[in-house]
């Protein structure tokens, strides 16, 4: 990875910082891209950091413009910003519906219509979309986060195919329940075992190795799951 310069949205937490502590740990250089910057510092002078809501399409589109201009060769991109919201599909109101779907949906989305036509320009360029379980079988007041993960996996399938004659790879890291702060303000959680969660640095681990692919296979899909399946409830968070 020495020499390559990998964008990392929501690289202060989670898998986002697993993937760029290890990518930095390989030689990359790593813009990440979040708005609790401040949460990961290490002190390295191949992380360039930039504060972004990635809610905020038109400050999206205005950061992804400053970083081609100060970065005009992108080698990578690993989108993993978001967040989760699970209860009844009535429960949620028409601007909670909005805002999820801007973090965990169209972000994505957008981050990757920005970058695109460099990476075809240059006829080279790895998008990895950080995708979930979620996005193989929908689940009881998971309406929100599955239409999301849907929608990000058939996005995924879709420019994999529109990108193929440019040399751009695509593809979709699908996780099991990873043991990070995902969970923090959520009602359940893996439990705590260490077989009953994904390890954030394993998803990175399989992030790397789509990163490092021979340039003639592309990794479409990739599904991980805990070894023990165990959910455990918190008590009343309110």
């Amino acid at each position: 990875m020495n020499g390559k310069l990998i964008i990392v949205s929501g690289s202060s937490k989670g898998i986002g910082k697993a993937t760029s502590e290890l990518l930095l740990t390989e030689g990359a250089t790593v813009v990440g891209l979040s708005r609790t910057q401040g949460k990961f510092n290490p002190h390295s002078g191949n992380y360039i950091q930039y504060n972004c809501n990635i809610e905020n399409l038109d400050e999206l589109t205005l950061l992804f413009s400053q970083i081609l201009l100060e970065h005009p060769r992108i080698d990578g991109f690993v989108s993993c910003a978001g967040f989760g919201d699970f209860r009844g599909f009535e429960n949620f109101s028409v601007s909670q519906i909005i805002s999820f779907l801007h973090a965990n949906l169209l972000s994505h989305i957008i981050m990757t219509r920005l970058l695109l036509p460099a990476m075809k320009k240059q006829k080279s360029g790895r998008v990895v979309f950080i995708g979930s379980e979620a996005a193989l079988k929908g689940s009881q007041k998971g309406s929100m986060y599955n239409t999301a993960k849907f929608g990000l996996r058939g996005f995924s399938q879709s420019i994999r195919e529109e990108c193929s004659k440019s040399n751009v790879h695509v593809s979709i890291v699908n996780p099991g329940m990873v043991r990070t702060n995902f969970f923090s303000e959520l009602k359940f959680a893996p439990g705590d075992h260490s077989s009953n969660a994904i390890d954030p640095i394993d998803v990175a681990k399989v992030v790397l190795g789509i990163l490092t692919m021979r340039e003639g296979t592309v990794i479409d899909e990739i599904n991980l799951s805990p070894l023990k399946k165990v959910v455990k409830f918190k008590k009343d968070l309110s």
